[in-house]
C-alpha cells in the first residue's frame, strides 16, 4: 500500500508552506513516529512524523519549495516492492492536474491517504501524537506517553508535559508555583535540545528584487489586518533613575531589562483589565491571563513576538530565564505556536538602539501595545525649583479605540510610570 505525506496545517492561519529540509532520503526505512520532514510555517520550523511504516519512496516537493496545505510532499511504500509503483504514481499525478473537488467515491485502487502529518493533536485516529524531544524524553524517563495530556499546539504532547509527568522539572528559585506547566523550564530541567545555528542572512543584491521570506509574508498580512482598526496613541514621560538603579542590582543575577519591563506592565495590566483586553465582533473579550508579548528582530528579516505568558505571576528571575530561552529558540525558529500567538498586550522596545520615541502598529486581536524609548540623561526642573539631571524615557501607547478610551489609557501610563519611578523594587517581590 502507498501512502501521501501531506503539506500539513501548522497554524489556524497557515495556508502554504515551505520545507526546510528532509530528514530522510527515497528508498530509507521509515518507522511509525519517526520525523520525516521538516517544515517552516508563518514563524516557526516544526518535525512533521510518519503515522506510517515502510520506505521514503519519492519526494514530490523538494526542500527549499513551497506547497499548499493539503498538498502532497512525499509517497511513504509500505514494502520495497511497491517503491517503483509510488515513483509512477508521483509522475503521473505530477502530469495529470489534481481537479480541485475531490470525487466523491474513490477507485477501489487509488492510495490510502494516511499521510505523515504535523503534530497537531494529542490523540489522532487513535494514536498518541508527541513531539520527537518529547517522545525521546519519555523513552528516557520511562514515562508512559498514552497517559497524558499534551499542552502543545492543539493538544499536542511536548517535553514539558513529559518533565512534568516525571516530575524531573528542578524548580528554579525563586519560583512561583502559580506559574503554568507550559512555561519555558529553567536550562538545566532534563535533557534539552540545544537550538540550532542561526542561518545567516542572504548577502544583498543590488538592483534585484529579493523574495519575501514566509515569515515576512505572515508580518504583512497582519500589518495589513491592523489597520482596520482605529487607534490612536498616547504618550509619558517616566523618570527612569530609581529602575536603572535597581537593575544595576540585579543585572547580575541574570535579570534583564526586557524581563524588567515586561513585569512593570504586567503588573499593571492587573489594575487596568481593560488595557489586556481585545475586540471581538462579540464585544470585548477580556482575556484569562496577562501573556505579555515582545517584538523581536529576526536575523533573516521579519519579526516575531515571543510571549511571556502569565508574566504578572512569574518572579523576576524566573521571567528573565524564560526571556532568554524564548529569545534563543526564536531565533533558531524553535518556537511552539503557543509561544508567539498567545499575547494579550504587546511590548515594542528599540531603546537599545537610542531611539527617542516611536509609534507601534496594534497586532491583530490586541488591544493595546506600548512602544518604548531609550532612557537618557534629561535636564529637568526638580520639585524644589531647580534644576537637576534626570533619566527618562519616553514610552507611546497605541490603543484600539473601539474598546479602549484616552482616559483608560492615560490611567494605565499614570500607574505605570508612578510603579517605575517610585517602587521599583515591588517587581522583585
Amino acid at each position: 500500500m502507498i501512502h501521501e505525506v501531506f503539506m500539513p496545517a501548522l497554524s489556524s492561519t497557515m495556508t502554504e508552506g515551505k520545507i526546510v529540509s528532509w530528514e530522510k532520503s527515497p528508498g530509507d526505512k521509515v518507522e511509525r513516529g519517526e520525523t520525516v520532514v521538516v517544515v517552516e510555517s508563518d514563524k516557526a520550523d516544526m518535525d512533521v512524523e510518519s503515522f506510517n511504516e515502510g520506505y521514503l519512496a519519492t519526494i514530490v516537493v523538494q526542500s527549499g519549495e513551497t506547497a499548499p496545505v493539503g498538498a502532497t510532499i512525499a509517497l511513504i511504500a509500505e514494502t520495497e516492492a511497491e517503491i517503483e509503483q509510488a515513483k509512477q504514481q508521483a509522475t503521473s499525478s505530477q502530469a495529470t492536474p489534481t481537479p480541485a473537488v475531490a470525487p466523491t467515491a474513490a477507485p477501489t485502487a487509488a492510495p490510502t491517504p494516511v499521510a505523515a502529518v504535523a503534530e497537531t493533536a494529542s490523540r489522532r485516529n487513535g494514536r498518541t501524537v508527541v513531539s520527537p524531544r518529547a517522545r525521546k524524553l519519555a523513552k528516557d524517563l520511562k514515562v508512559d506517553l498514552s497517559a497524558l495530556q499534551g499542552s502543545g499546539p492543539y493538544g499536542r504532547i511536548v517535553a514539558e508535559d513529559v518533565e512534568a509527568a516525571s516530575g524531573s522539572v528542578a524548580p528554579a528559585a525563586p519560583v512561583i508555583p502559580t506559574v503554568p506547566v507550559s512555561t519555558p523550564a529553567p536550562a538545566k530541567a532534563a535533557p534539552a535540545a540545544k537550538p540550532a545555528p542561526v542561518a545567516a542572512p542572504a548577502p544583498v543584491v543590488p538592483g534585484q528584487v529579493a523574495p519575501l521570506t514566509t515569515l515576512q509574508q505572515a508580518v504583512v498580512r497582519n500589518m495589513v489586518a491592523s489597520m482596520q482598526a482605529p487607534t490612536y496613541r498616547v504618550g509619558y514621560t517616566i523618570t527612569t533613575d530609581n529602575f536603572d538603579a535597581l537593575y544595576k542590582q540585579i543585572k547580575s543575577k541574570g535579570v534583564t531589562v526586557t524581563a524588567m519591563l515586561a513585569k512593570a506592565v504586567a503588573v499593571t495590566l492587573q489594575k487596568h483589565p481593560l488595557l489586556n483586553a481585545g475586540y471581538t465582533e462579540a464585544g470585548i473579550a477580556y482575556p484569562s491571563a496577562i501573556n505579555v508579548a515582545v517584538a523581536v528582530a529576526m536575523p533573516d528579516g521579519g519579526l516575531i513576538t515571543p510571549v511571556l505568558q502569565n508574566a504578572d505571576k512569574m518572579d523576576i528571575y524566573s521571567l528573565s530565564r524564560s526571556w532568554k530561552d524564548l529569545v534563543d529558540r526564536a531565533r533558531a525558529k524553535q518556537l511552539q505556536p503557543q509561544e508567539y500567538n498567545t499575547g494579550t498586550f504587546s511590548i515594542s522596545n528599540l531603546g537599545m538602539f537610542g531611539v527617542d520615541r516611536f509609534d507601534a502598529i496594534l497586532p491583530p486581536g490586541q488591544g493595546s501595545i506600548l512602544a518604548i524609548g531609550a532612557s537618557k540623561p534629561q535636564v529637568v526642573a526638580t520639585e524644589d525649583g531647580m534644576m537637576g539631571v534626570r533619566r527618562q524615557m519616553q514610552v507611546n501607547l497605541t490603543c484600539d479605540h473601539r474598546i479602549i478610551y484616552g482616559a483608560h489609557a492615560a490611567a494605565f501610563l499614570q500607574d505605570l510610570a508612578q510603579l517605575i519611578e517610585t517602587n521599583p523594587q515591588s517587581l522583585t517581590l
